[in-house]
């Protein structure tokens, strides 16, 4: 492992920083929307159009590693987020800073797909513990960024241009031979699992809505919205802490049991939820929500093989479950109650659970039986 480590050190600290910058970034939007409605004179919801640009750019991005995945290196990506956050500080027009968060976004796609699967194949046996440290640091950035750029005074340009040097530190460290590594370029070949994938879209699904609507649903159950936000923050360190114990869990546990494991807890959460206490349960979904994109990741990797066209089509799967299910979830909160969120939650992630764990006791069966 020590080997591994210094002769990929250049790779390392590069995912380490470039996901810390994902991090970081998709944070900020939130409470920076407010401060790009004052500097360009918008109304309603006009700033969420820079969150639908950053989420384009990084479906481009995915796409672009299933098109050419073996020619794309880290510090391609890293270029595509240093230009990208550098447009949205300079802020010199709405149209400029909509390209700057879409072509934010296609580096922070390819990035994702690009570190999750060079970590798994380089580090072998560790491999599923390197993508839970990768996964963790994502959320730690996460967390820091909205503290930092409220010290700044809640300032676009200084926030985004510092986003931007980063960028420009990390594309140093990065080196561009180790992308380019031979025993990347060709995987092992693609074999298509649609079950798999299906699980993906609806844990990453469910992780978005968690986060997206969350908040709003927790309020409609009487949570009030300072309560809420605190749900949230609290929400979040479940989610982090859970991701750094990951780390040390996937060398014990393989990710289709861990999926399995994620999808239960998800379950008793939700009945947690609507039956007990709405608070408690939420938070012990972060701890769920954690688990589900490092896992699935792994998981379907193992299942799908090492070819490069495969991290960008679980990503993809990701993706659909991730923009997909808060529209559709939206509609369903507006004609049947904010309750119905955790209704429609517990009811899927339950279904997914009972289906992973007969996967589960079948293939079990199916090894017994071999020997």
């Amino acid at each position: 492992m020590r080997a591994i480590m210094a002769a990929n050190l250049g790779l390392v600290l590069a995912g380490l920083l470039t996901f810390m910058l994902m991090g970081a970034s998709q944070a900020i939007y939130g409470p920076a929307l407010p401060a790009f409605a004052r500097a360009f004179g918008l109304v309603g919801a006009e700033t969420g159009i820079l969150i639908s640009a950053h989420w384009v750019g990084s479906a481009l991005g995915v796409a672009s590693m299933f098109l050419w995945g073996s020619r794309v290196s880290p510090r391609v990506a890293l270029g595509a987020m240093m230009v990208g956050s550098a447009l949205v500080a300079i802020g010199a027009a709405w149209a400029m800073t909509l390209l700057g968060a879409c072509l934010f976004g296609v580096g922070y796609g390819a990035s994702t797909a690009l570190f999750n699967r060079r970590f798994l194949a380089i580090f072998g046996a560790s491999g599923p513990a390197m993508v839970a440290l990768l996964n963790a640091v994502f959320g730690l950035g996460a967390i820091v960024a909205p503290l930092g750029f409220v010290a700044m005074g809640s300032s676009i340009g200084w926030s985004f241009g510092i986003l931007s040097g980063l960028a420009a530190l990390t594309f140093l460290v990065a080196r561009q031979r180790e992308a380019l590594d031979a025993g990347l370029k060709q995987g092992s070949g693609f074999v298509w699992r649609p079950g798999i994938l299906a699980y993906g879209a609806v844990m990453i699904g469910a992780e978005s809505v968690l986060i997206g609507l969350g908040p709003s649903a927790l309020m409609g159950l009487g949570e009030s919205e300072a309560g809420a936000a605190r749900l949230q923050s609290l929400f979040f360190g479940a989610f982090l802490a859970v991701r750094l114990a990951l780390v040390g869990l996937s060398l014990l546990v393989p990710a289709s049991g861990l999926l399995a494991m994620s999808l239960v807890l998800a379950t008793m959460s939700g009945l947690v939820i609507l039956f007990v206490s709405p608070a408690l349960g939420f938070v012990a979904m972060g701890v769920a929500a954690g688990v589900f994109f490092p896992v699935f990741f792994v998981a379907a990797s193992q299942q799908m093989g090492d070819d490069p066209r495969v991290s960008a089509a679980i990503l993809g799967a990701a993706l659909a479950g991730g923009i997909l299910s808060p529209v559709v979830l939206g509609v369903v909160m507006a004609r049947f109650g904010d309750v119905a969120l955790f209704w429609v939650l517990t009811v899927g992630m339950g279904t997914a659970a009972l289906t992973a764990l007969g996967q589960l006791a079948w293939t079990a069966r199916t090894r017994t039986q071999r020997v």
